[in-house]
């Protein structure tokens, strides 16, 4: 917990923005890895110590991806779409994320 007591828990609490939900996250979800979509300033040991502390588990590695926004056509209209980034976070094993998601029966 000492990357935790650098950064501050308000800083922890906005780092990561959401679980980032596809095919590609369900299937590494099963080798205790999971996908985060995170601000584009957020660093490797800002994730890490941010997953730490809102799930208390341990993190092996933190690999980032940076997702260039699509060019996309609103009507008649030209636009992009913003940038965003996400994050593979890999656990200890053993240690898993309750992400809430709904199983079927």
């Amino acid at each position: 917990m000492s990357d935790t007591s650098r950064i501050s828990k308000e800083r922890l609490v906005n780092v990561l923005i959401a679980p980032h939900v596809s095919e590609k996250s369900a299937r590494v979800a099963e080798a205790g890895q999971y996908v985060f979509k995170v601000r584009t300033d957020a660093t490797k040991p800002e994730i890490k110590a941010a997953v730490e502390f809102m799930f208390e588990v341990k993190v092996q590695s933190v690999h980032t991806v940076n997702q260039v926004g699509k060019n996309k056509r609103f009507g008649r209209f030209n636009g992009r779409r913003s940038d965003w980034k996400k994050a593979y976070v890999k656990l200890e094993s053993g240690q898993a994320i309750e992400l809430g998601g709904a199983e079927a029966p």
